[in-house]
């Protein structure tokens, strides 16, 4: 394997699927399969999920809610998430550790990079919710903090496209994929790959940002083993 621990960052919205809301259980089933996948070959994994499929802090804002309130909420749509996840995981024969910003008994116990290490040293997925228990900062910014907490060999940004490209695949059919970039490169060309205090965290500490996508069943898998499908960050 290329990784031996990974933090797989999630987007809220890739568990709807289908779906303009909420969680779609197929595609649930199938991340936590492909999740499966890499654990049964012995990767560590830590796992940071969104909450954007419920409820948004900066979108709550938006329409006149307190920031500090919405982004709470937010974190508790992120730990909604989590515990669907550990549920499958579970239910595929996985064990699990559900860590959390906030600490929620008897839901989840606090993170804490010990609890987080200790846990994935004895077989078990970590998958860690509510955000960095504090406002103001994004699920981007979580994942790369837990990552660097971890020890991570890399997050694993996984999207619903194949990697970083000059323009939106989705609406520019000419735009180009970028195999590799360096962190002043993305910065440069103003890629929207993470926001910019996690895009910061992540450089200081020196930790790769591999972009795929995760809604292919078996990518994660080739990613773990250094296939190269996706878009690498690095120095």
């Amino acid at each position: 394997m290329k990784y031996h621990r990974i933090l797989l960052k999630l987007s809220g919205e890739s568990l709807m699927g289908a779906q303009s809301y909420g969680i779609d259980p197929q595609m649930l089933t199938q991340y936590a399969a492909d999740i499966k996948s890499v654990a049964d070959k012995g990767c560590q994994v830590g796992i940071v999920i969104g909450g954007g499929n419920i409820f948004r802090g900066l979108s709550g804002a938006s329409k006149g809610m307190d920031r500090v309130q919405g982004d709470y909420m937010g974190m508790m749509a992120t730990l909604i998430n989590s515990m669907a996840l550990q549920a499958e995981l579970e239910k595929q024969g996985l064990r699990t550790e559900l860590l959390g910003g906030l600490a929620i008994e008897p839901i989840c116990k606090a993170m804490s990079r010990r609890r987080a290490i200790e846990a994935m040293q004895s077989g078990r997925v970590v998958i860690i919710g509510g955000g960095t228990g504090n406002p103001f900062f994004t699920t981007d910014t979580a994942s790369t903090l837990r990552a660097v907490e971890i020890e991570a060999d890399v997050i694993l940004k996984g999207t619903r496209v194949d990697g970083v490209y000059t323009a939106d695949p989705e609406k520019d059919p000419s735009a180009t994929k970028y195999q590799k970039l360096s962190y002043s490169e993305a910065l440069e060309k103003k890629l929207k790959i993470m926001d910019l205090t996690a895009f910061a965290l992540a450089e200081d500490n020196n930790l790769p940002i591999y972009v795929f996508d995760m809604n292919r069943q078996g990518n994660l898998l080739r990613v773990v083993e250094g296939e190269e499908i996706g878009t690498l960050v690095c120095k």
